[in-house]
């Protein structure tokens, strides 16, 4: 991103969110930045047109129209992830157990913004539960989410190898839980990522809480636009913000039954004639997803904000 005919104009992409505080990089060069007035609808991977204040702070004017947002939702407020991702990875492991929910909250949200999802599998060292946790991921492949099998620890340059063609090219996410071995992965895929954050730690003046926000890397070795956005552990997905329509196109699995129930207006709940209830009762759709779809339109419909 390059600076414009004036000198104090310039454009940037947003490397690391803390707060209302934001991180810029400009040609290499990173910018602490603050919104106009108390807006906070800045999100990490954004472009944005700034203005200089000092050497390394200025203000940001506006926002390029983003190709695609992630981000989860409460009753009350919403938070932004990322923005112009191309995927998503979730990363879970062997052990120690990860949440089905989770996994499913964030295939919702990925398919609701048009971006690409997969999973990653770590830890596939500990082969005493590998076979338990395969199977647990089987509806997910079997819907068609690809799921990548590696070991950061035990065999990291197998892990480079399997992801890093994935990421060329690609403005990629990864999240889960915490405990996944997501910071390892980061680690082999960012040598210089340690280093990063503290940079970045310095600069927002977060202290030694360097977990609780997300940055991008660029990852120019791969080739042009690769980048890698790692954000916080979180537990929770809340999908608040997804309309009735939004959500039952997010499940991949409902689309060819969609326009084949009765009623126009169809929920898919308890509806007679219903195509995806038919579905459902002949096994062609996983109760499970059934189940969280009627959860998401429950919680769509709590929505204050």
């Amino acid at each position: 991103m390059s600076e414009n005919k004036s000198s104090s104009e310039l454009t940037g992409v947003i490397i690391a969110a803390h707060g209302r505080h934001y991180l810029a990089d400009v040609d290499g060069a990173k910018l602490q930045c603050v919104t106009r007035g108390k807006k906070t609808n800045v999100a990490v991977g954004d472009i944005v047109h700034l203005t200089r204040t000092s050497s390394d702070q200025a203000v940001i004017d506006r926002i390029e129209d983003r190709k695609t947002l992630l981000y989860r939702s409460d009753q009350y407020k919403s938070k932004l992830l990322a923005a112009n991702l191309t995927q998503l990875f979730i990363v879970v492991a062997t052990e120690p157990g990860f949440a089905d929910d989770l996994i499913s909250r964030s295939l919702v949200a990925a398919d609701a913004a048009g971006i690409e999802a997969r999973i990653i599998l770590n830890k596939t060292d500990v082969t005493a539960s590998l076979d338990k946790t395969r199977e647990r991921l089987l509806p997910y492949s079997s819907l068609g989410y690809p799921v990548h099998e590696v070991s950061a620890r035990a065999e990291p340059e197998h892990a480079v190898a399997t992801l890093a063609p994935l990421l060329a090219g690609q403005s990629s996410i990864l999240i889960g839980q915490s405990g996944m071995g997501k910071s390892s992965l980061i680690n082999l895929l960012v040598p210089d990522a340690d280093i990063a954050v503290r940079e970045i730690s310095a600069a927002l003046d977060t202290g030694k809480h360097t977990t609780t926000f997300t940055r991008l890397y660029k990852l120019d070795e791969l080739g042009a636009h690769s980048s890698i956005i790692d954000s916080p552990g979180f537990q929770e997905f809340g999908l608040y913000h997804l309309s009735e329509g939004m959500l039952e196109r997010a499940f991949r699995e409902f689309q060819p039954y969609l326009g084949g129930c009765k009623f126009y207006n169809c929920r898919h709940l308890i509806e007679p004639q219903c195509a995806i209830l038919q579905a459902l009762s002949e096994g062609k759709i996983a109760r499970m997803r059934h189940t969280l779809y009627g959860q998401l339109l429950h919680e769509s419909a709590q929505t204050l904000y």
